[in-house]
């Protein structure tokens, strides 16, 4: 039986047929999953390799709007997942996803998300094999929320993490920071703000195989999602137990970031990305890294930003353009709500 109507109702949410209907119309015909037990059976030639690890994570996407210049709530779901793969040296292979659907949601809406979502896929090089839909009543969502999980592999004798990271290190970002909040925050309409900015979603995954591939010897990535470059690095001097030192006339921001942030009293250091992220390689490494970050698409404006220090043991610093130094603390709270 074809879908019918143009919108989520709680039949689709029932077990029955409609429910039937709206995966197959719109979910499964587009991710195209090895048939449709209950389950997904992964197979990979990497998984019997002696000393390979598999990694998973798991990610829930609440943004508001759903769409937005530069992506949707789908690419942020596979991209967010993918990245948290691959910033610990994994390659990513397969994802699930889950749909929470308010009634009255536009079909048509799920349809564009669906082909994000499948598009992103393919471009990281990852199947999404496995999911769920649930339909709950008017007011009990907001459009749509995704949860997507994912599973990739490590190779043997590759160890990223942030505990290895060791002073004198250096630290690269990818790409100007905090266009994604930025853009989220226009796109909210709530304040008049007018920009051209577009969110930076973006899979990282190749991008972190030209990194290992230039530095082998690679300490430790993470992606700059909530709570910006400042916590990502808050996170990596506490785990460490290094200091890490910034410079504010390294950091790459469009003037437009930089307008909006001064205008609403924000700093850009917090100000989330969903396509950026900061990697520690040793010093000997560092121009290599750069050029081979360079080579690739979402590494481009890669640039060095700092280096980790004897200490203080967690704290972040950063020299500002007047000369001086500030702490950087880690974020309390939030900038902005439901930005990913």
């Amino acid at each position: 039986m074809a879908l019918r109507g143009d919108r989520v109702t709680l039949a689709h949410g029932g077990g029955g047929s409609a429910m039937r209907d709206l995966i197959e119309e719109v979910f499964t015909g587009a991710f195209e999953p090895d048939g449709m037990e209950d389950q997904a059976r992964l197979e990979a030639g990497a998984l019997a390799e002696p000393g390979a690890r598999l990694a998973f994570t798991t990610d829930s996407f609440v943004v508001s709007p759903v769409e937005f210049p530069g992506g949707d709530i789908g690419t942020l779901a596979v991209n967010g997942t993918v990245n948290d793969l691959a910033v610990g040296g994994a390659t990513p292979l397969w994802l699930s996803a889950a749909f929470i659907i308010e009634e009255g949601c536009e079909i048509a809406l799920l349809r564009r998300i669906v082909a994000s979502m499948k598009r992103e896929a393919e471009r990281a090089g990852v199947r999404i094999v496995t999911g769920d839909t649930k339909v709950v009543g008017r007011g009990a969502a907001d459009r749509v929320f995704v949860t997507t999980s994912g599973v990739g592999v490590i190779p043997p004798g590759r160890d990223i993490a942030a505990v290895h990271i060791r002073p004198g290190d250096v630290a690269i970002v990818n790409g100007v920071l905090g266009d994604h909040g930025a853009c989220i925050l226009a796109a909210r309409g709530d304040l008049a703000l007018s920009s051209d900015l577009q969110s930076d979603c973006a899979g990282l995954g190749h991008l972190m195989d030209a990194i290992l591939a230039a530095a082998p010897n690679a300490r430790a990535a993470r992606d700059c999602t909530r709570g910006g470059l400042a916590s990502a690095l808050n996170e990596m001097a506490e785990a460490a137990g290094v200091g890490i030192e910034i410079e504010e006339t390294a950091l790459p921001l469009r003037a437009e970031v930089k307008g909006t942030c001064e205008l609403l009293g924000l700093d850009p250091l917090y100000l989330a990305n969903e396509g950026r992220l900061v990697v520690f390689v040793p010093e000997a490494e560092a121009q290599a890294t750069l050029a081979a970050m360079r080579a690739v698409d979402t590494g481009a404006d890669a640039t060095v930003i700092g280096r980790a220090t004897e200490g203080p043991a967690g704290q972040v610093t950063m020299r500002t353009l007047f000369g001086g130094s500030r702490i950087v603390d880690m974020l309390v709270g939030e900038q902005l709500p439901r930005i990913c």
